[in-house]
């Protein structure tokens, strides 16, 4: 059986921490289940760098879950900043959430088949699923869907 392969965005770091949030018990068992090798996870540098901006009480122990879970760190790649770009110039991502665009982008260009993020306000959006899902197309990327942890969870990908 083949394990699927999943890209972590910034906001389940977050959420890992923050028990008064409604997903923090999804997003927890999430990390379980990858703990478990029932996902290859992975981030990306941007993730890392979106970490390090955090309030130093949490930046540690979010960064630490990286090597806790052994989640792989994707580096820095031209390729996704391009991609990235066509979002912005299609209207899908503004531009000054560039670096949503490039979770998205990064993730498709390793395919990888999910991202899971709880930004809901410039990834996990109708929008954004079928603009960037089309333009992968046109590009000759592949797809990559967009859940929460609690669609992860709820169907058991």
């Amino acid at each position: 059986m083949r394990i699927q392969k999943i890209y972590l965005e910034t906001t389940l770091f977050n959420f890992y921490f923050d028990e008064d949030r409604d997903a923090h018990a999804d997003t927890v068992r999430l990390f379980e289940d990858i703990a478990q090798g029932k996902y290859d996870a992975y981030t990306s540098i941007y993730v890392v760098n979106e970490l390090a901006a955090a309030p130093s009480i949490k930046r540690e122990k979010m960064i630490g879950l990286i090597e806790q879970y052994r989640i792989e760190v994707l580096p820095a790649n031209k390729e996704a900043d391009r991609l990235a770009d066509i979002y912005i110039e299609q209207g899908i991502i503004p531009a000054k959430y560039k670096t949503d665009g490039i979770h998205i982008a990064i993730a498709s260009i390793n395919n990888l088949g999910i991202i899971i993020s709880m930004n809901f306000q410039h990834i996990v959006k109708r929008k954004v699923k079928m603009g960037t899902g089309a333009i992968n197309i046109l590009h000759n990327y592949p797809t990559t869907e967009i859940l929460t942890p609690m669609e992860v969870n709820e169907y058991e990908i």
